[in-house]
């Protein structure tokens, strides 16, 4: 009983990111959210543009966030991991999209 907790307790330890994934993923996360506060500070850019620029940061946000700090791509269920995750957002694509369709159509409807 003493060696399976021992080795659960190992493969824990293991799976955790070192200091300079972490520095790494910080980094990345300050300068994917200045970007975005330089744009609209500053009106560099027209309004479409601005809001492109702020959902491709966020987009890229994501992603830093699910490698670096929730080490999606380690451990022995990595592949299952991704998959849930494309399927949660497949599904919540739909939802959203289907919602923006439904109030579209409602709109021009009435």
């Amino acid at each position: 009983m003493g060696n399976s907790h021992g080795a659960s307790s190992h493969e824990q330890h293991g799976s955790h990111g070192s200091l300079k994934s972490y520095t790494i993923g910080f980094v990345l996360s300050i300068i994917l959210t200045i970007i975005p506060i330089t744009i609209v500070m500053n009106s560099m850019l027209s309004k479409t543009a601005t809001l492109i620029v702020i959902l491709a940061m966020a987009i890229l946000q994501f992603v830093v966030q699910l490698v670096f700090f929730m080490h999606l791509r380690e451990g022995e269920n990595a592949r299952w991991n991704m998959m849930a995750l494309l399927l949660g957002m497949i599904i919540l694509l739909t939802i959203v999209a289907g919602s923006i369709w439904i109030m579209t159509y409602n709109a021009v409807a009435h």
